[in-house]
């Protein structure tokens, strides 16, 4: 099998690199499979990951048979995302392995693992639906706004005073920092 290896590292985290990639090769060569990738990304997880990009697009030009990984978070933003990337693999027919937490995607019970995590992972975005929508009711009952803040309507007198004055609507935006759009708006409302 054609195997690619994907590391990951913090810049506060920089000694695991090592380790990590020392693992995933020696597993590779356990398994008789052999590398054809080996990307290494350093940054945060919320950033960018050109390497992990550059895998993904592999993967689709069929160039890799299985992606290794050191442990999970080093491949996945967030559950979410984790769960986005495996079920492209999987339909894909590229496998995904982490070895920290012996996920084998290439196997029954490492496919059934996988099922097991898209659940946790259904159920973690239903927990946040409801506590979204409880803070939600909970302010509207204290009489409380939710939501972005009001930015052009506590301006509303002093647009229709510049409007007055004869002052263009993109220079009373300007003027005020807020939008064309909202400018009209008020002014219609009047």
């Amino acid at each position: 099998m054609r195997a690619a290896l994907y590391a990951r590292i913090s810049t506060h985290d920089q000694q695991t690199l090592g380790l990590q990639t020392k693992a995933m090769t020696s597993y590779i060569n356990d398994r008789g499979w052999y590398v054809v990738k080996s990307i290494e990304d350093v940054g945060s997880g919320a950033k960018d990951r050109p390497g992990r990009e550059s895998l993904l697009k592999a993967a689709r030009r069929r160039e890799i048979d299985v992606i290794v990984v050191w442990r999970l978070d080093r491949w996945g933003r967030s559950v979410a995302d984790l769960m986005m990337t495996l079920r492209e693999l999987t339909e894909l027919g590229v496998g995904f392995v982490s070895l920290t937490e012996a996920l084998d995607l290439t196997t029954p019970t490492g496919r059934a693992m996988a099922g097991l995590l898209a659940i946790f992972a259904e159920f973690e975005r239903e927990i946040l639906r409801e506590r979204v929508r409880a803070g939600i009711a909970q302010a509207r009952k204290e009489g409380r706004r939710h939501g972005r803040p009001p930015t052009a309507s506590p301006k509303a007198e002093e647009v229709r005073r510049l409007k007055a004055e004869q002052i263009s609507h993109s220079e009373i935006a300007r003027r005020l920092g807020i939008g064309r759009t909202s400018v009209r708006r008020i002014l219609a409302a009047s």
